[in-house]
């Protein structure tokens, strides 16, 4: 898989644009300034942005191709990001329980076999408190895929979400916002188009 991800990432064209997804930006310019974690942070427009607007940041990816690319946008925005090469499987014993004020989860789709899985590993990052901001294709995409072969996401609808297993998958956490809704995506050639998504922000409950 990761080779895969090397081959997309090479060269200097950034495959899903230089500016952050509209979700992420909007939801993070209401917010107050703190610790945030990207995971899969591809080639670094939505850590880099949240850098440049205050947070501080650590991010990962499995890509080393991707990695590069998101230091040298940081470098050359001229704002610091902490970025690992790293697995997803491998983020309790690189980062912290109780670490951050927010995690953000953007377009990481898994196989139905580990999505549950993987998704649980967030809530014990977060500090008391703390949001997850999630934007992801939703089922029905498949649709927009066959009619735009840019519309991004993965072929497989197993890897699609749905309202009713998201809330079950995070049902330890309180749901601030959660809606399915069409919208036009301009993010570089990767994600370009109509699209079908799933975004939601959800705070981890006091204990």
């Amino acid at each position: 898989m990761k080779n895969i991800w090397d081959e997309r990432y090479k060269g200097e064209k950034f495959v899903y644009g230089e500016n952050p997804n509209n979700f992420f930006k909007e939801t993070i310019d209401t917010l107050p300034v703190g610790k945030i974690l990207l995971p899969g942070d591809g080639e670094g427009r939505n850590s880099v942005y949240a850098a440049k607007e205050g947070w501080g940041v650590d991010a990962f990816d499995q890509s080393i191709e991707a990695r590069n690319k998101a230091l040298s946008l940081a470098d050359r925005i001229g704002v610091n990001i902490v970025y690992h090469l790293l697995d997803f499987n491998d983020i309790h014993s690189n980062y912290p329980s109780s670490g951050y004020d927010a995690v953000a989860l953007l377009y990481l789709h898994f196989p139905s076999d580990i999505k549950a899985e993987y998704l649980m590993k967030i809530p014990p990052l977060l500090k008391n408190g703390g949001l997850i901001i999630f934007e992801a294709f939703a089922k029905k995409h498949i649709s927009n895929q066959k009619e735009n072969l840019q519309a991004g996401g993965p072929r497989d609808i197993d890897m699609l979400f749905s309202e009713q297993e998201i809330r079950q998958i995070f049902k330890d956490m309180e749901f601030l916002s959660l809606k399915e809704e069409d919208v036009l995506l301009n993010e570089g050639e990767g994600h370009n188009g109509k699209a079908s998504v799933i975004n939601f922000v959800a705070r981890k409950k006091s204990i």
